[in-house]
């Protein structure tokens, strides 16, 4: 994880989907999506066959840089191509993400209810993390959730297999050749197992989801074993995740940000990045959502992810410091409103400017269920991830009941699969 990961951002960089509009439109856009897959798999195959001749380059370059014989006997002897990985690096995905869509799934009453079992669990390492990095406890529980929802789901890819077969195909190779030079530094080093060594299909890996290079610079011991060692170490990944958001900028004691009231009409300055005090933006009208007074010489930025009709938000330099995790504001929403859940603070007050809401990971779980119970094909999973197949059933749904095809799990949806 760093400021250039590649996950996430696919998903989450643009809140507006661009739905097909009818059934024919729909099945035009998933014949063009399956064309390029095909095409871009054609690609990967063309790779694969000088996919030898490249990984004795990279053992070279390696071995060059100080990777020793053992440790490429280890990784790269019996590396194989792996042919699924170039369309996910290269195809983006047809279906995208509206933020009450993606807020909806990440700040649930159950990732809630999870995390503060994991904070009371693990409170000794989160004591330690925070007093060591000066980092907020909540924060670092937040970044854990959303990342690989406290350790269910690190990715089961081998990080080697992606990072060399990203190395010699797709996009960004020399990106990719570096993560994989810090890769086998990470073998070299005794902190990872080949055989453990497994992540998302870029390369990020461990409960809190980093890059390799990223683990070099910033990963800490925290639990004293002479290892770093984010996969088997729950303090390790939450002492690392403290240390990385404490070099990326995070003031202890500060407060992410407000939920704040726009006055009525408002058309004045907004933006992430503008920072200008507290007290000047109470000036233009803003009151704090909660009440309490916004004043001071604090710089922060008016953040309006859905526009002037929907939730508000002065940001400060600590959400800043979230956002250098992952370079998307969705993502760094998610986090900052999760650590308030987890604090025992309210959720959102303002509504977002939708008629048809997202749902939570067990309401999505109820529409897969019921989608089956209709006869639709998900593999027998409700596992309350909308992957192609539930978004292929939902729309046929929707084509047949008279809702716009658009494939969302939304409360329409589900408020028609239960009549």
């Amino acid at each position: 994880m760093h400021k250039n990961r590649v996950m996430h951002v696919q998903n989450i960089a643009r809140f507006r989907p661009r739905w097909p509009a009818a059934k024919a439109g729909f099945e035009k856009a998933w014949l063009l999506l399956a064309l390029g897959i095909v095409l871009t798999q054609g690609q990967g195959q063309a790779a694969g066959a000088e996919f030898e001749t490249c990984v004795a380059s990279l053992r070279a370059n390696a071995q060059a840089q100080g990777t020793t014989s053992a440790t490429l006997a280890r990784t790269l002897d019996s590396v194989q191509f792996d042919p699924e990985i170039i369309p996910l690096s290269t195809n983006q995905p047809e279906f995208k993400t509206p933020i009450w869509d993606y807020l909806s799934g990440l700040v649930d009453q159950e990732r809630v209810d999870d995390g503060r079992s994991m904070m009371q669990r693990h409170a000794q390492a989160f004591a330690t993390a925070e007093q060591r990095f000066s980092v907020d406890r909540a924060v670092i529980a937040a970044v854990w959730g959303v990342e690989s929802d406290f350790g269910r789901g690190f990715g089961t890819r081998p990080v080697i297999r992606s990072l060399t077969t990203l190395s010699c195909a797709g996009p960004r190779q020399s990106y990719f050749r570096s993560e994989l030079l810090a890769a086998l530094k990470i073998v070299q080093n005794g902190d990872i197992e080949p055989s453990q060594f497994n992540g998302s299909w870029a390369g990020a890996f461990g409960h809190t989801q980093f890059m390799p290079s990223t683990f070099l610079r910033t990963a800490v011991d925290l639990d004293g074993d002479g290892r770093r060692d984010l996969i088997n170490s729950v303090p390790d990944a939450l002492g690392s995740t403290a240390a990385y958001l404490r070099k990326g900028g995070w003031t202890p004691g500060l407060e992410w940000g407000y939920e704040v009231l726009l006055p009525p009409h408002y058309a004045g300055p907004s933006g992430r990045t503008r920072k200008e005090p507290l007290a000047t933006w109470a000036a233009r009208g803003l009151r704090r959502m909660d009440g309490a007074p916004l004043s001071g010489a604090t710089p922060a930025g008016l953040l309006l992810p859905a526009g002037p009709t929907g939730p508000a938000f002065l940001v400060t330099r600590n959400f800043e410091a979230i956002y250098s995790y992952n370079a998307a504001e969705s993502y760094a929403l998610a986090i900052a409103l999760l650590s308030n859940r987890l604090r025992g603070r309210p959720g959102l007050v303002a509504a977002w400017p939708t008629d048809d809401p997202g749902l939570s990971r067990a309401e999505r779980r109820e529409v897969q269920a019921l989608l089956m119970r209709q006869g639709y094909d998900l593999d027998g999973k409700a596992d309350g991830v909308i992957g192609t197949k539930s978004r292929q059933a939902i729309s046929d749904f929707q084509q047949r009941h008279g809702l716009a095809p658009n494939g969302r799990a939304s409360a329409s949806v589900l408020a028609a699969l239960r009549r």
